[in-house]
C-alpha cells in the first residue's frame, strides 16, 4: 500500500450529496492528513465546492459521472440504470482497479451492497458479505453483523461473520483475541434456531485461537458491551439497530421535555449542563456512523444518508482505519484457520438472490 490512503467518494449519495459529503472529506482530511481522495459526481457542482477548500481540492482528483443512484431505487434497478456510469459504481470500480484503498457512499443500501458483491466479488471462502457496524455501549463500543446486508444465516456463514467481526475488533480495539458472541433469544444453549446452535457447537468445539467464543448473548447484552463482537443475520441485525437509534432518540426527547417542564428543572440542568452534555455526546450517533462491508475482496464504507458532515467524516475515519491496518488481510488470515460447522443450515445460503434479498 501506498503511504497515502486513498479514499473514493461517492460525492451524489445520500439525503444531502455534496453538501455532506465534501466538508465531511475536508473534516476527516484535518485528521488524516495523508488521504488522497477520488471524486465521482457533478463535475461541475464539484468544482464549485472545492473551489471554497483549497486544502481539499489540493488532494483531490474528480471523476464526472452521469447517473445518480436514487435512495429510493431497487437494487435491481440500480444495477441494470447505474452499472458503469453512476457515481456510486465508479467508486467502487476504482477500488476494484487498484485506484483507490477503500469506497465511501451514503447512498441506497441495497444499491450498495448490490453493486460492491458484483462489481469486487466475495474473498475466497466467503459466502456473503455482511455489514458490520460500531455500537456505543456501557464499556465503549462493540462491533455488531449483521446490521442488513442480507436475510437468513447459515451455521457457516454465522462463523464466518464470527471470524471477519473479531478482524474489525482487533483493528478497532487494538485487541488480541476480541470476545464474540452469538445472538439469541436465551443464553441456554437449547435455545435458538438450529443453524445458531450448530454454528455455537463449533466454535465452542473449535476455541480458534483468533477469537475468544463466550456463547450467546440477549438483546440487552449488546448495549451492556457483554462481548467485543455480537454476531446474528442480517433480518434481526437491522432490527435491532434501528430499535437502537429510535430508542436514543426518545430518550434525547424525554430529556429535553423534563428540562423545559419547569423553572426548577431548567435551573437544575444549568447546574447538571456538564452531564447532560456528557450523555448527549455518548448518544450521538454520529461518532460511529458508518458500516463497514466484510468479506468482499475490497474495502467499502456504507454512511448513514441523513448524516451531516461530521457523521459523514466519521465514516471516511472508519474506512482510513480499515485500509490503513489491513483489514483484507487479517479476514483472509482468520478465514483460512477458522472452525466448520457440522450441521447444514440448510436454505439460508442457497437460492438467495444479490440484489433482492438486501435489507434497506
Amino acid at each position: 500500500m501506498s503511504s497515502s490512503v486513498r479514499i473514493a467518494l461517492d460525492v451524489m449519495g445520500g439525503d444531502h450529496g455534496a453538501d455532506v459529503v465534501l466538508p465531511g472529506a475536508e473534516i476527516a482530511l484535518i485528521r488524516h492528513p495523508d488521504i488522497r481522495f477520488l471524486l465521482f459526481g457533478d463535475a461541475a457542482l464539484i468544482g464549485r465546492h472545492l473551489a471554497a477548500r483549497p486544502k481539499l481540492a489540493a488532494v483531490s482528483e474528480v471523476f464526472a459521472t452521469e447517473v445518480v443512484v436514487q435512495m429510493d431505487d431497487k437494487p435491481s434497478q440500480a444495477l441494470r440504470r447505474g452499472r458503469r456510469v453512476s457515481s456510486m459504481w465508479q467508486a467502487i470500480d476504482a477500488v476494484r482497479m487498484g485506484k483507490a484503498d477503500c469506497a465511501v457512499s451514503a447512498g441506497n443500501t441495497g444499491a450498495l451492497m448490490a453493486m460492491a458483491k458484483v462489481n469486487l466479488k466475495t474473498m475466497s471462502g466467503i459466502s456473503r458479505p455482511a455489514i458490520a457496524c460500531l455500537w456505543p455501549t456501557m464499556r465503549g463500543e462493540s462491533v455488531v453483523l449483521d446490521v442488513g446486508a442480507s436475510i437468513g444465516a447459515s451455521a457457516q456463514h454465522l462463523i464466518d461473520m464470527a471470524v471477519m467481526g473479531a478482524a474489525m475488533a482487533r483493528i478497532v480495539f487494538d485487541i488480541e483475541r476480541p470476545s464474540v458472541g452469538l445472538l439469541n433469544i436465551g443464553v441456554e444453549e437449547i435455545k435458538g434456531v438450529e443453524e445458531v446452535k450448530d454454528a455455537a457447537a463449533a466454535l465452542r468445539e473449535a476455541d480458534y485461537p483468533g477469537l475468544d467464543y463466550r456463547g450467546f448473548v440477549e438483546g440487552d447484552d449488546i448495549g451492556q458491551g457483554k462481548v467485543d463482537v455480537v454476531v446474528t443475520e442480517g433480518f434481526s441485525g437491522n432490527i435491532a439497530l434501528k430499535a437502537a437509534e429510535g430508542t436514543a432518540k426518545q430518550v434525547a426527547e424525554f430529556l429535553r421535555g423534563a428540562i423545559q417542564r419547569s423553572f426548577m428543572a431548567r435551573i437544575g440542568y444549568l447546574f447538571a449542563r456538564g452531564a447532560f452534555h456528557a450523555l448527549r455526546e455518548k448518544l450521538d450517533p454520529r461518532k460511529s456512523n458508518g458500516g463497514v462491508f466484510l468479506g468482499l475482496n475490497g474495502v467499502v464504507i456504507k454512511s448513514h444518508g441523513g448524516t451531516d458532515a461530521e457523521g459523514f467524516a466519521s465514516a471516511v475515519d472508519i474506512g482510513y482505519d480499515m485500509v490503513r491496518y489491513e483489514l483484507l488481510s487479517r479476514i483472509a488470515a482468520g478465514i483460512n484457520g477458522r472452525p466448520q460447522a457440522s450441521g447444514s443450515g440448510a436454505g439460508a445460503d442457497s437460492g438467495i438472490s444479490d440484489e433482492l434479498q438486501v435489507i434497506s
